[in-house]
């Protein structure tokens, strides 16, 4: 979808809304090549999910020099500058420098591991965007929630999303893709919720620490493209065996990586791992289920749709488990109407 550019953005008040839903690497995304602009050192492939969402209402004010920015109905300095950093990318490309004041809500665990900066970011770019007049394709969409957040630029997309690392140093070929839609092949997701507490340690200090002192990161990085085709062929196929092993080994993997860092990063809970095996024996006897866990201490179990209440029920009844949320795969970011948020 592209947005109508407005006739005149200095006439007035500008406001829109979107929202975007988080998405679940399946071939994970762990590392930086450049930091500043956001460019992965490899490629991944992810899910949107559809009932786990951000809300995100942005009005741009001629006069105001501040941004002013509420998440969650609380204002954080640090999220603030992050926010204000992409917005000023849109300012750019719109020639204003007004200031916003942005309105954003989850309903579901904030930077917990449930990737919450991905599709903060993701309806952050598709509102102010929208806001300004500016039309945007949903790859530059992309390129802009890159730069904002990693992940984000997949959440632009619902469904099977390709994220590409690119080569280029100017990053304008590390986009992300769609591979199949959501309902070409509509997996379940549980999410199995074992902490809901923000974790010690970002993402983006946990990659550049294992990028450092890893002793891994050197195959992590040459291995990936073959997982990345073992991905992409099954999903194209609908093969859900073949997603499930390659699934499970680039967690299991990105997992080790990070572990092996100095000091190590260790995302997991106890109830983390009491999952993982829950969910194993469930496909030894037969359920068509698979474990992810991103960097964070949630699990997320992705199952055909008729698995998707005995892998609920399993994931409830581990020790430690606070909650279990139940997704599809849904849409990629969208406007909604304004003045839906909480101001």
């Amino acid at each position: 979808m592209n947005f109508e550019p407005r006739a005149d953005v200095s006439a007035g008040e500008l406001h829109a809304a979107s929202q975007a839903q988080p998405n679940i690497a399946l071939v994970k995304y762990w590392g930086k090549r450049d930091v500043a602009l956001n460019l992965p050192v490899v490629g991944s492939i992810s899910i949107t999910l559809d009932s786990l969402w951000t809300r995100t209402e942005v009005r741009f004010v001629p006069g105001q020099k501040q941004d002013q920015v509420s998440l969650n109905g609380r204002s954080d300095e640090a999220e603030s500058r992050r926010v204000t950093a992409c917005l000023d990318l849109l300012r750019q490309r719109a020639g204003v420098d007004y200031g916003a004041k942005v309105t954003s809500q989850n309903n579901f665990p904030t930077a917990a591991g449930l990737a919450s900066s991905a599709s903060g970011f993701a309806a952050l770019v598709h509102a102010g965007a929208h806001a300004l007049g500016l039309a945007l394709s949903r790859v530059e969409q992309s390129v802009l929630a890159r730069r904002c957040s990693g992940s984000a630029a997949r959440s632009i997309f619902g469904g099977y999303v390709e994220w590409a690392h690119g080569k280029l140093a100017d990053g304008t070929d590390s986009v992300a893709r769609p591979l199949l839609d959501a309902d070409a092949w509509p997996l379940r997701v549980a999410v199995a919720i074992t902490s809901k507490a923000a974790k010690q340690v970002g993402s983006t200090e946990g990659m550049r620490r294992t990028a450092r002192t890893s002793p891994y990161q050197s195959a992590w990085v040459d291995t990936q493209e073959a997982d990345l085709d073992v991905a992409r062929n099954a999903i194209l196929a609908r093969d859900f065996d073949a997603l499930a092993a390659i699934s499970e080994h680039s967690c299991l993997k990105m997992h080790a990586l990070a572990m092996a860092a100095q000091p190590g990063l260790l995302y997991w809970k106890g109830a983390t791992v009491e999952c993982m095996h829950r969910v194993r024996v469930l496909r030894q006897q037969g359920v068509p289920v698979f474990f992810t866990v991103d960097a964070g201490p949630q699990l997320k179990a992705v199952c055909v749709p008729s698995a998707i209440e005995q892998v609920k029920a399993v994931l409830c009844d581990a020790p430690g488990v606070l909650d279990v949320l139940d997704a599809g795969l849904g849409a990629g970011a969208r406007a909604m109407p304004v003045g839906e948020l909480a101001t």
